[in-house]
């Protein structure tokens, strides 16, 4: 398992990554465990959504501290409906109550919601306070908050791949294809170029597995995957991966000077 040490900071200002490196500019998380942590407590699996949502706000705000330009949340996909009627209800009602909590404070960091997915599809009231959250931190010019709700990725590439034949049918793309070209028109085209492709995905609870989130975008993140549950995943256990991200050798395929004449 590529996982990381569960270790504790000795005083508030002690960081457990190397601060004269740089750090991911797009950190993707799968946020998974949820369920799990409740029950593990004799809870209702909602409970660990509602704790999960507050751990969300204490990792968004310290990832705005360090600087990190999006941090994308993998919060609902497509194949999420199967769950039960009420697990799913609860999870549709809980961005009402997120948003409205939590939206003063972004406006006071100075981050920006963004939500990716089939938001059609919504409920109406989910609908209502993402457009609001949206609407709100528009003129933020932080960290990009960006949440992948009802999404996912096959059905996004397929997505793509018919609004260019579209398009190419009404000659409103003439030239050969690119991955960039590509990458305009996934759900992650209103990023800045630059930032769309996570550095780091993290997943939390011991699963490794990629479960359809941006398949595309992680062709060359760096992966790390956690024991923690969600709702216990700490700050601490977020600098420790950026820490364990550091220390990779990002070659994307090609080699650099560290690494000429290793035979790999």
């Amino acid at each position: 398992m590529l996982n990381f040490l569960n270790k504790k900071k000795n005083n508030e200002n002690e960081q457990l990554f190397d601060c004269h490196k740089p750090i991911p500019q797009h950190i993707a998380i799968i946020m998974d465990g949820n369920g799990r942590w409740a029950k593990k407590r004799f809870m209702p699996r909602i409970a660990g959504h509602k704790e999960g949502m507050s751990n969300v706000k204490r990792i968004t705000k310290h990832a705005s501290k360090l600087g990190v330009k999006v941090l994308t949340l993998y919060a609902f996909s497509t194949e999420n409906w199967k769950r039960p009627n009420d697990e799913v209800d609860f999870l549709m009602r809980l961005p009402v109550d997120f948003f409205d909590e939590f939206v003063p404070e972004l406006i006071k960091e100075n981050v920006q919601v963004k939500v990716m997915g089939y938001t059609d599809y919504l409920p109406k009231h989910t609908q209502k306070a993402v457009e609001n959250a949206i609407e709100q931190t528009k003129n933020n010019t932080g960290m990009i908050l960006n949440f992948a709700l009802n999404y996912g990725s096959r059905a996004e590439i397929l997505t793509a791949v018919n609004q260019m034949i579209s398009d190419a049918k009404e000659n409103r793309i003439k030239e050969e294809i690119t991955e960039e070209i590509f990458s305009d028109y996934l759900m992650t085209g209103t990023l800045d170029p630059s930032l769309r492709d996570p550095e780091l995905l993290i997943r939390t609870s011991g699963e490794e597995r990629i479960s359809n989130f941006l398949l595309w975008q992680i062709a060359y993140s760096e992966l790390v995957f956690t024991n923690e549950f969600w709702p216990d995943f700490s700050i601490e256990n977020f600098e420790q991966a950026i820490g364990l991200f550091q220390t990779r050798n990002r070659r994307f395929g090609g080699l650099n000077e560290t690494s000429k004449g290793d035979g790999n």
